[in-house]
């Protein structure tokens, strides 16, 4: 057991150079490895264990309680429902067309340009990006980016490598001689898994996915909307439409994503030479009848 556990501390211990370069003490305090691998063990377990649908739900949840704390909910029934629908239809189309609890949308009552995924499929989109958009389509291209970030589990990605981050630090820790290890490691994995819905929110609101999740979140929209009978030009109409509204250095889409410039070109390397979108005109009512106004 012993030597387990020395063999993993030491294989952890090589994914950097730092570590590395801390070989030579660790293999001279064989016991000190032993007793700081059996606190980190457990920590690095729960780091490792894949989130289960349920857990993703109560942290979708937390998450989207995080960014409804900063964005009141607009109470508008009618448009609510109107948004609902159109996220379940088209969720129907995603690869994860079910999770635990189900797709659920609220509008934020907020002039930003702005909309969030939560993990679990809690879809958060302010007035401001409603407004930004002409047709139903268009409503249709936005929540099909957020269900794309939600069928790709964006958000819980955030999570894992927050809390790989926290453990490296812990574990770099163990190899200090001044450590109690029977508090202060305990202390910092706590600390590294404690705020772990902070992150995604932050990751939503603040700092945005990379442009690479982004990509993904697009090219997964364009593949909805297709499937859903949508014309997926649609979503290039709606960031042409946003390029115009944008404000350069707001707090909205514009600090958390690429350009629209940017992810047009990446859309239309994905659906070819775009179309002209001509929707069917209950489309365009039901639209206007559920979003005057807003």
């Amino acid at each position: 057991m012993k030597l387990l556990l020395t063999v993993c501390i030491l294989s952890l211990l090589c994914i950097t150079p730092v570590f590395a370069d801390l070989f030579g003490d660790l293999l001279g305090n064989a016991d000190k490895i032993i007793d700081a691998g059996k606190k980190i063990a457990p920590a690095l377990l729960k780091a490792a264990e894949e989130i289960t649908p349920e857990q993703e739900y109560y942290i979708g949840r937390s998450v989207a309680a995080n960014v409804i704390s900063q964005y009141k909910v607009w109470d508008n029934p009618e448009a609510t429902t109107y948004i609902n629908t159109l996220v379940h239809v088209l969720a129907a189309y995603s690869t994860r067309a079910e999770t635990f609890g189900g797709y659920h949308a609220l509008i934020l009552d907020s002039d930003q340009i702005n909309a969030f995924g939560a993990p679990g499929g809690l879809i958060l989109v302010t007035r401001g990006m409603l407004r930004n958009c002409s047709s139903e389509t268009t409503v249709a291209a936005v929540l099909a980016h957020e269900i794309g970030h939600v069928q790709y589990q964006h958000g819980l990605k955030a999570i894992q490598s927050s809390r790989m981050a926290g453990l490296g630090g812990a574990i770099l820790d163990v190899t200090t001689d001044n450590l109690n290890y029977s508090n202060s490691v305990v202390k910092d994995l706590t600390k590294a898994f404690s705020g772990a819905i902070t992150d995604v929110a932050k990751t939503l609101i603040s700092t945005g996915y990379s442009r690479d999740l982004e990509t993904q979140a697009d090219q997964g929209a364009v593949d909805i909307l297709k499937g859903a009978g949508y014309n997926p030009s649609g979503l290039i109409e709606m960031l042409q439409q946003m390029k115009k509204n944008l404000k350069p250095g707001g707090p909205d889409f514009a600090k958390t994503h690429p350009t629209p410039d940017q992810r047009i070109q990446v859309v239309s390397a994905k659906i070819g030479k775009p179309t002209p979108v001509d929707e069917d005109p209950a489309l365009t009512a039901r639209f206007h009848a559920a979003l005057d106004g807003i």
